[in-house]
């Protein structure tokens, strides 16, 4: 509940991606349990993986994108770039790579910070 961010950009989305980012995040401050919530896109099965001992998914109902906390960040950032021209598009990728790069814990916070996520973290983690 710090806020701190982990990212990964890559080219498109798919199961492999995915698996690659679980064990990528599962190595940065390997001593931390991570719990993330995940929707129902394809991408996100987990029927034959291994999940690393220190991530936890929480997969949130169909058709509910609004208890995704990764919805209101790519909001955030498309509020920051929709309805501007870039010349081309790695000027656009460095213009999302500036926003994803200064997302400090403060902000992150108050873009996902759901109370009742947090309240029912809070009461199970005796944080």
């Amino acid at each position: 509940m710090t806020g701190e961010s982990f990212c990964m950009t890559t080219t498109g989305v798919c199961k492999e991606l995915f698996i690659k980012y679980l064990e990528d995040f599962s190595k940065h401050k390997p001593e931390e349990l991570k719990i993330i919530v995940i929707d129902n896109a394809g991408f996100h099965s987990t029927k034959d993986i291994i999940l690393p001992e220190n991530i936890v998914l929480m997969p949130i109902p169909p058709y509910c994108p609004e208890l995704n906390p990764a919805e209101k960040v790519w909001q955030w950032m498309k509020d920051k770039i929709a309805m501007k021209l870039f010349d081309t598009l790695e000027i656009l990728e460095s213009k999302m790579d500036d926003l994803i790069n200064n997302l400090e814990g403060d902000l992150i916070k108050s873009i996902t910070g759901y109370d009742f996520y947090t309240r029912a973290f809070s009461s199970v983690f005796k944080v």
